[in-house]
């Protein structure tokens, strides 16, 4: 009998098609298909992503599975993304893995999203030590994390409006940045002066974030600035990138130190993708080195959405025998 444990996961929640193959936590394959038709449209399109997953999910999963050198017969269990995301595009990660969990006759895990995020520092070594203090940053969601183990998350802070990830995109589209405009801020804001110009930073009690009120600053200062100088976002746009990310990166940081210090932190990391961020990835980095704890980012892979985090989630939850049966229905929902 083999004792192996073999799980093929699927992510599916907004639009990337991905597909993972884990033997003993150790990930085997992490196959992704980006969706490039929302470009043309600024955003993802609901509807459009869940069409892409039902022609992509397929020949992604066999090719995880070729790619690992297992069969689906040798599968333990299926493991797909519950919660959060684009009801439509959790739906088809969803039914596609009931449908191979009830035919091979194997256990179905089902994952929360953004748990994954954080789990995607187990992947590879070197792995942080219990607790862990994650920050996790995408375009709907900005939480801190306390990690008391590999299933046991403590959520101590999260944004009570947008997300910095939507900060990121949102601000981007005001000067004019193609879409996704996260990198491209980013890229720009590497050769711009980070303190060009003063926007506030959100400062809710407690470790809560808030960044609706940035986007405010900066729309209405770029609207005065335009009224005097036609130009002016041309002719200013590497140091409006970076005095934003600047901005952006200090708020999520500042409540980062003070958790470190309230908790006595040692271990602390980024994930989500908006960890790609370079100016956050030197922030955290310079913070680690001022308060004396290690440090842990992804490598990029696996911090945009990808299905070997929910592989690597689903291994300790296999584990733990957290199985779902097949009445189990997604959540657009953070909470589920």
């Amino acid at each position: 009998m083999n004792s192996d444990i073999n799980i093929l996961a699927i992510e599916s929640s907004c639009d990337e098609t991905a597909a993972s193959v884990i033997i003993n936590g150790v990930v085997k394959s992490n196959i992704v298909a980006t969706q490039k038709v929302h470009e043309q449209y600024g955003g993802v399109v609901p509807e459009l992503a869940s069409r892409a997953h039902m022609q992509n999910i397929v020949p992604i999963t066999d090719l995880a599975l070729k790619e690992s050198g297992l069969r689906k017969q040798d599968l333990s269990a299926v493991a797909f993304t519950r919660s959060p995301g684009l009801i439509g595009a959790l739906l088809v990660g969803a039914g596609f893995a009931k449908g191979l969990a009830q035919a091979l006759d194997i256990p179905l895990i089902a994952v929360q999203h953004i748990k994954a995020h954080v789990m995607a520092h187990f992947i590879e070594a070197p792995r942080p030590e219990f607790p862990f203090l994650c920050l996790t940053v995408s375009g709907g969601h900005t939480q801190l994390v306390i990690c008391h183990d590999h299933l046991r998350h403590e959520i101590i802070g999260s944004t009570k409006d947008d997300a910095a990830g939507e900060a990121f995109d949102k601000i981007a589209k005001m000067i004019g940045l193609p879409y996704p405009g996260g990198p491209h801020l980013d890229k720009l804001a590497q050769s711009g002066n980070p303190l060009a110009f003063e926007y506030p930073v959100g400062n809710l009690g407690g470790y809560d974030y808030s960044f609706s009120g940035l986007k405010t600053a900066v729309l209405y200062h770029l609207q005065k600035a335009v009224r005097l100088q036609p130009d002016f976002i041309t002719a200013q746009l590497d140091d409006i990138c970076a005095s934003v990310q600047h901005t952006i990166v200090t708020t999520l940081l500042l409540k980062m130190k003070k958790a470190i210090k309230a908790y006595d932190i040692r271990h602390i990391g980024i994930a989500g993708g908006v960890s790609a961020n370079s100016g956050l990835r030197a922030g955290i980095s310079k913070l680690a080195e001022e308060m004396n704890v290690k440090v842990y980012i992804p490598r990029f892979e696996y911090c945009t959405d990808n299905a070997a985090m929910i592989a690597m989630t689903a291994h300790y939850m296999y584990q733990n025998r957290e199985f779902s049966d097949l009445s189990v229905i997604p959540s657009a929902r953070t909470n589920v």
